[in-house]
């Protein structure tokens, strides 16, 4: 009959089992925590205005396409005119202008559904542009393109052709912004009609302009290849129209802390940690150090690691504090012997034969010869 387990055991086992079970797991079986999102980029309300007078008029095209689609022709024209310019027709639209989510929409429309209504009804004859009439005459919210600002001033560049057409004008159609020209890689100057740094003219008409590389290191050229530079960027010199490195580290340019050492590179330089076994170095490695780190030792060109008492003793020299040792140990033996016990005689007879063995040897000979000579 197979054995019950022990009753004593259970309870104990259950407990810890629960106890396992209610501490919280190690990190690794943990979910991670969900992705930070960055918070989305603010509209301008022009664009807000923008977007709900776009989707103001697709409101527009589905009510007509919706209502009227086939049939009596002259039936839906006599319906269309009165349909057309009515309250319904505006409710519909309005009602589904903004999607649920858009809350700067919302607002925007609950702020201006009373022009949206006076356009509506009594200025679509004169202003049948929704957005011109909204959002850049009544509300004030943008501007014509290739203007910017409170007064809609002129982008750099001019109206028709903001920043060259190489180049973003910031706040461009609204009523906020600098107005400053971003120009595109290559492109450079207040409306980006130049070329930046880096770059040359590799062409240039009246209304077209191409910026092409310069060779790597040059800042200022007058042409694609390595000998056409008349500027160099930081970290090259000059020299015969060429961009020529500068080594930081000879030149004593670079700054590094206490316990780094110096790296030139192509254009700047490194600082890298000195070797662990260095206070202070020339160079990686532990045989470039200055000074030798606490626990080490200057041996030859290197700071090696100190290993205590016995580190600067000769193997020979250790051989010979072993066997002092060994006859320590043969005399407790002898001493116990002496008294009659005859397991502790017998230790004492084999260590004494060992020792002799030992010291009889050519080994015996040449550590003992050196030992004495004190090498």
């Amino acid at each position: 009959m197979a054995s019950l387990p022990r009753r004593g055991l259970v309870p104990p086992l259950l407990w810890g089992l629960s106890l396992f079970l209610s501490l919280p797991g190690p990190v690794w079986l943990q979910p991670s925590p969900p992705p930070q999102s960055s918070p989305p980029t603010e509209l301008h309300p022009c664009h807000t205005c923008r977007g709900l007078v776009d989707s103001f008029n697709k409101g527009l095209e589905r009510t007509i396409r919706d209502n009227f689609g086939g049939g009596n022709t002259a039936w839906e024209e006599e319906k269309l005119s009165k349909y057309k310019d009515s309250e319904t027709r505006l409710v519909e639209v309005l009602e589904s202008v903004c999607s649920k989510s858009d809350f700067e929409c919302h607002r925007l429309l609950e702020l201006s559904e009373e022009l949206v209504e006076s356009w509506w009804f009594h200025k679509q004859q004169e202003a049948p542009d929704l957005f011109q009439w909204l959002c850049s005459d009544s509300l004030k919210l943008c501007c014509p393109s290739g203007t910017f600002g409170p007064s809609c001033l002129p982008c750099p560049g001019g109206t028709e052709k903001p920043c060259g057409g190489y180049g973003q004008c910031e706040g461009e159609g609204t009523r906020g912004g600098s107005g400053h020209c971003d120009c595109q890689a290559g492109y450079g100057g207040e409306a980006c009609g130049q070329c930046g740094l880096g770059y040359f003219e590799a062409e240039r008409n009246a209304s077209h302009l191409v910026c092409s590389a310069c060779f790597g290191p040059c800042a200022r050229c007058s042409g694609p290849e390595e000998s056409n530079c008349l500027q160099c960027k930081k970290g090259w010199a000059l020299h015969h129209l060429k961009c020529v490195d500068i080594d930081e580290c000879g030149t004593e340019r670079a700054s590094c802390g206490a316990n780094q050492f110096c790296v030139n590179t192509e254009g700047s330089y490194e600082c890298r940690d000195c070797a662990k076994a260095c206070l202070g170095c020339m160079g990686a490695g532990p045989g470039r150090c200055k000074k030798c780190s606490p626990g080490y030792q200057q041996v030859g060109s290197k700071c090696l690691e100190s290993a205590g008492f016995f580190s600067e003793m000769t193997e020979d020299e250790l051989v010979v504090l072993q066997q002092m040792f060994f006859g320590v140990i043969i005399c407790a033996l002898a001493t116990l012997a002496a008294k009659g016990d005859l397991v502790f005689t017998a230790i004492f007879i084999g260590a004494v034969a060992a020792m002799t063995g030992y010291w009889l040897s050519e080994r015996s000979d040449r550590v003992l010869e050196g030992f004495i000579k004190g090498r």
